[in-house]
């Protein structure tokens, strides 16, 4: 089939714990993001969302490029690169600045904005993004849009997302290593959310939870806005590597058997259905383990699979339940809870979250893109569409705006979620 006519390439890279994906995106003369080719390889440099052999790491960026540029018919040159690992850490800054009672300006606006940009304290860390949330008049009443307005006091609340300069300079030079200019390091976060959280969602509320191999991210969005952030360095590579530890199986076995008979939910028959659990095709266990206690002459039972795999995820519902409560998340159970990332394509993975978080739970897979691919239309791929809308669109980032003296506020995750619960309310 034909390629459609598009206006503008974007190239989006996502370079995860398990996985490197890419994707070459166009956008079409109807205003469509189509996409033009997708590529994949086995990720072997990455740990944790962290680049542990930037050779292999470049290796594996230059193949999947290039498999993708051979579908797509073109060659690329700039891209964006997701960034997972755990060292993501995100902080509210508000500013604020005496209107005397006139009318707002959009020059007051620009003012008050390039005043937040040096409001923003690293402390030691890179800033990658640095986002406006919530506008106030007279330090309470919330708005949207203040332009047109009059008000004695105009204030801003800015969403800044940190992390270690480290790992994104290893990033960014594997990803260079493979010929490839970078235009810019995206919080997967954020990415993420484009691509599998509705407009509506992002206004009202919600928590996204991005389970990846290695780093499972929580986030808040409120206001239409990413509002808070936390990384737990646990993924579905544990729950890979549990099963290979409980049954004394290699790492490749133990993946296919958890994407096979894997469940989140137990029932009466999993204690009946047995799993062959011989090393395949003249694969062998590792020296000196045995099949494992619920072993039985190189067979276990699903019951026996399905409990090890929600040990590991209690541990991780435990954790996620600890976040969202550290993040100001204690609202009532309505609140929604959207689930993706490799580790949400796992069957009853969703019924057991909304039985862990008492929440409703979905899983979030990519939306906002045509011809994706339907290998690619799941949600271990949510950061990879995420990242080909985040570069088509133009979002407002504060790190380019020169700066000026302010005066600056520091709050509490309290305080601010519950300004964007008022924000909320009086907007809808």
């Amino acid at each position: 089939m034909a390629q459609p006519k598009v206006e503008k390439l974007v190239t989006a890279i996502d370079i995860g714990s398990w996985k490197v994906s890419a994707l070459i995106a166009g956008r079409t003369e109807a205003g469509e993001l189509a996409i033009l080719g997708t590529g994949q390889r086995e990720s072997r440099g990455v740990r944790r969302g962290f680049i542990a052999d930037m050779e292999r790491t470049e290796l594996a960026v230059r193949e999947t490029v290039e498999q993708a540029e051979r579908v797509a018919g073109t060659n690329i040159e700039d891209v964006w690169v997701s960034f997972s690992g755990g060292s993501l850490v995100s902080d509210v800054v508000t500013v604020e600045r005496d209107m005397g009672g006139y009318r707002i300006e959009q020059s007051d606006i620009d003012d008050l904005l390039t005043t937040g940009q040096q409001g923003i304290d690293p402390d030691g860390r890179v800033v990658l993004h640095a986002q406006p949330t919530c506008f106030t008049i007279n330090g309470r009443v919330p708005v949207k849009k203040p332009l047109g307005m009059h008000a004695d006091l105009l204030g801003v609340d800015i969403h800044v997302v940190l992390a270690d300069g480290a790992p994104l300079a290893n990033l960014d030079l594997c990803v260079r290593g493979a010929y490839l200019n970078v235009n810019s390091i995206v919080a997967s976060p954020i990415a993420t959310g484009l691509a599998c959280l509705s407009e509506e969602e992002r206004d009202l509320g919600v928590a996204l939870i991005e389970m990846g191999a290695g780093v499972t991210n929580v986030s808040l969005y409120a206001g239409g806005m990413l509002v808070g952030l936390h990384s737990i360095p646990i993924g579905a590579a544990d729950i890979t590597d549990d099963i290979a530890s409980a049954f004394g199986i290699r790492r490749s076995q133990a993946e296919r058997i958890k994407c096979f008979y894997g469940s989140a939910m137990q029932n009466r028959r999993d204690f009946r259905e047995m799993i062959e659990i011989a090393p395949p095709h003249g694969d062998v266990a590792l020296p000196g383990q045995s099949a494992g206690p619920n072993a039985d002459g190189g067979k276990i039972t699903r019951a026996a699979l399905v409990a090890v795999i929600c040990e590991r995820l209690n541990q991780l519902m435990t954790e996620i339940n600890a976040a969202l409560a550290g993040m100001g998340f204690n609202t009532p159970t309505g609140r929604q809870v959207v689930l993706t990332g490799g580790g949400a394509e796992m069957k009853g993975i969703a019924d057991y979250a909304q039985g862990a978080l008492g929440r409703a739970v979905r899983i979030g897979r990519p939306r906002g893109l045509a011809a994706l691919p339907e290998a690619h239309s799941g949600p271990a791929f949510a950061t990879l569409a995420g990242l080909a809308l985040y570069g088509a669109s133009n979002p407002v980032d504060l790190r380019a705006i020169a700066t000026t003296p302010q005066t600056v506020h520091r709050i509490g995750a309290p305080q601010w979620w519950q300004r964007m619960v008022r924000a909320i309310k009086t907007n809808y």
